[in-house]
């Protein structure tokens, strides 16, 4: 026993396609076709939150022992904002190309880059947030009897905290524009869907990336937010 497909079905589904191929070959932008085809963004997407998530840690570790030094020796502060500083106006695509013949093609070379983009920015934020916190506080951990380690993380790092997010909410933003130009390192990302995307249709797959990468920096500043409220308790007291 055959079963026959109504005929006006056929019709529908050509209708479908023939209406998706005018507006993909007219160039405009698609929802169709991104509802179609969203599931070839969920892997660029996973790469994209990897490289920003890897290099902003591996940014925060380095930099924020590097302020913790510089906190107790002032002399250094200079030198290593001159560095970081030099880092940080490095074109990116330079800093790809350059590391390619020392760690090939592939996330370490995008990793590397990346996270050499984050440590003037979360290295200045944490100093600004140690030099500002008063020094009555200070004067009165002292006055309890607390050691300078005691001082440094009992008082010091939590009045500091607003700065120091302030620098990883910067640090993740400008990470997540940085590594869509982490496709030419051969590491993936949504940068990969925007230039292939381009090739398909230029308008619907450049604001589908481009879209997605916006969410991702959105997404990170609220979970940082998030983690300052929780790291914060006093503040929400002070708020109600």
């Amino acid at each position: 026993m055959f079963l026959v497909e109504p005929a006006h079905s056929f019709a529908a589904v050509e209708i479908h396609n023939r209406s998706g191929s005018s507006c993909i070959a007219q160039n405009k932008l698609c929802p169709g076709w991104i509802i179609d085809n969203f599931d070839r963004y969920t892997h660029p997407l996973l790469q994209h939150v990897y490289l920003t998530v890897v290099s902003v840690g591996i940014g925060f570790a380095i930099a924020f022992s590097l302020a913790l030094v510089a906190h107790r020796r002032r002399w250094l502060v200079g030198p290593i904002v001159g560095l970081t500083g030099v880092l940080y106006t490095l074109p990116s695509l330079a800093v790809f190309f350059l590391l390619l013949p020392i760690t090939g093609r592939g996330t370490t070379t995008a990793v590397i880059a990346l996270t050499s983009y984050t440590l003037q920015i979360i290295f200045r934020n944490i100093v600004a947030g140690l030099d500002n916190v008063p020094a009555e506080a200070k004067d009165a951990g002292l006055g309890s009897g607390l050691t300078d380690r005691q001082l440094l993380w009992r008082v010091e790092l939590p009045l500091a905290l607003p700065e120091i997010i302030a620098g990883l909410r910067i640090a993740s933003t400008t990470t997540v524009g940085l590594a869509t130009l982490a496709v030419f390192a051969g590491a993936g990302g949504l940068g990969s869907e925007i230039v292939t995307g381009s090739n398909i249709t230029f308008k619907t797959g450049v604001v589908t990336a481009g879209g997605l990468a916006v969410l991702l920096a959105l997404a990170l500043d609220i979970v940082l937010l998030g983690v300052q409220r929780a790291l914060s308790p006093w503040r929400r007291v002070q708020s109600a």
